[in-house]
């Protein structure tokens, strides 16, 4: 099983790529799509798409976890998510691929064990899963990791051990 989850925002996108093999999980590929507020939303919307389109066929993705939004105070900005949601639905019906939706709340709880850790914590519990990885600085890239892997555990209900196959 190869999983792409995403961490959706519109200035900056974090992704990562894992594989199920056997009784192990490993990370292929993780970073940020990283978008200028000055281009128009119909540019930031096309690039999200043939960013996420060269991902699935570039890692032959067989699923896609997605973060929920957190309804913050800003509407427009959670408006916006919903363009950003829509591609990669779309992307998951023209690529034929189950997609998981997975709550920040669920996600923290899954890797922390607390669903109101903070996103550092969160980072630090995927490098200590992932011994070999530097831990991105950018909170949305590990933040998409473990979205990554909250995807393969309830795809597979699947456990640790995990390991790293390089970036």
């Amino acid at each position: 099983m190869i999983m792409l989850g995403v961490d959706p925002g519109f200035s900056v996108t974090g992704f990562g790529i894992m594989k199920k093999e056997g009784g192990k999980t490993f990370i292929l590929d993780y970073g940020a799509l990283r978008m200028s507020s000055k281009d128009s939303l119909s540019r930031r919307t096309a690039l999200f798409h043939d960013f996420f389109t060269s991902k699935i066929t570039e890692w032959k993705i067989e699923a896609i976890a997605l973060e929920t939004p957190f309804l913050g105070k800003n509407a427009q900005s959670f408006l916006k998510l919903g363009y950003l949601r829509g591609i990669l639905y779309l992307l998951a019906d023209r690529f034929n691929l189950p997609l998981i939706e997975v709550s920040p709340r669920s996600v923290k709880l899954a890797v922390t064990g607390s669903g109101s850790a903070p996103k550092e914590q969160v980072a630090r519990v995927i490098g200590h899963l992932f011994r070999d990885l530097t831990v991105p600085k950018t909170l949305d890239i590990t933040d998409a990791l473990a979205v990554t892997l909250c995807g393969i555990w309830h795809s597979n209900k699947a456990t640790l051990p995990v390991g790293y196959l390089g970036h």
